[in-house]
C-alpha cells in the first residue's frame, strides 16, 4: 500500500541529524515534527518567529498564542525563542538553516518546484517559499505521487508556475524516495507493497532505477 501523509513524515523525520536547524514548510511538512528518532536534538524554525517548534499539542492543552507559519497551534520546547518577521528571514536568506521541508504540486527532473499558485485560483501570495528555496541547500519535497486525477507530479519541466529552479534535492511520496540527480530522479526506496514498476508508471520524468532500490523502513 502507498504510504499516508504521516508515513511520508515519518520517512522524512529520518534524514535529520543531531543539531540541524530546519524549517517545515506548510502542509505534510508539519507533520515531520511529530516523528523525531530519540537521541537527536533537532531546532525546528518557523518563518513566523519561533525557533525551537516541538510536536503538535494534545487536544485541550493548545494555546492559541503559538502558531507556526500554516496558522497551526504548536508547542514550543524549553529554550525556543521568539523574534520578528525580520529575524527570521535573515536566519533563512543568511543560511544559518541546514534543512527545509517542503510540499509541492509538482517537481521537475532538475530539481524546480511549483508549489505556490494555480492559475486561475485565488492565492495571497508566494510566501516564505520564495526565500526558502532561494537560499537553502538541503529542500526535501513531502507530497504525494500523483494528485487527485492520477496524474503524475514528478514531471519532466512543470506546468505551474515555478517557485524555485534546480533547488531540490530529495523527493518522498506515498510511493518512493527519489534524488534529483543531472540525469533525472534517482529511484532509492519504495513504499511497503509497491513495485518499481508502480513507481515507473506514477512518474512522468525521467526515472533512473539503479541496482540497489531498497524497501522504506518507517
Amino acid at each position: 500500500m502507498a504510504l499516508d501523509k504521516t508515513g511520508i513524515a515519518r520517512r522524512i523525520a529520518q534524514e535529520m541529524k543531531d543539531g540541524f536547524y530546519v524549517n517545515l514548510g506548510i502542509g505534510i511538512p508539519t507533520l515531520v515534527a511529530n516523528y523525531i528518532p530519540e537521541g537527536i536534538s533537532i531546532e525546528f524554525q518557523s518563518e513566523n518567529g519561533i525557533l525551537g517548534m516541538g510536536p503538535f499539542p494534545i487536544e485541550g492543552t493548545e494555546d492559541p498564542d503559538l502558531i507556526n507559519a500554516g496558522k497551526q497551534t504548536i508547542t514550543a520546547l524549553p529554550g525556543a525563542a521568539f523574534f520578528d518577521s525580520a529575524m527570521s528571514f535573515g536566519m533563512i536568506r543568511g543560511q544559518h538553516v541546514h534543512m527545509t521541508v517542503l510540499g509541492a504540486m509538482e517537481v521537475a527532473q532538475n530539481g524546480d518546484i511549483a508549489n505556490w499558485k494555480i492559475p486561475g485560483k485565488m492565492v495571497k501570495g508566494m510566501g516564505g517559499a520564495m526565500d526558502l528555496v532561494a537560499s537553502a541547500d538541503n529542500i526535501i519535497v513531502a507530497m504525494m505521487h500523483t494528485n487527485r486525477a492520477g496524474e503524475s507530479k514528478l514531471l519532466t519541466k512543470c506546468t505551474l508556475p515555478i517557485t524555485g529552479v534546480s533547488c531540490v534535492r530529495k523527493v518522498v511520496t506515498d510511493l518512493a524516495v527519489l534524488d534529483i540527480t543531472p540525469q533525472g530522479f534517482e529511484l532509492r526506496e519504495v513504499a511497503p507493497g509497491i513495485s518499481v514498476e508502480d513507481v515507473r508508471n506514477a512518474t512522468e520524468g525521467k526515472l533512473i532505477v539503479g541496482d540497489n532500490v531498497r524497501e522504506m523502513e518507517i
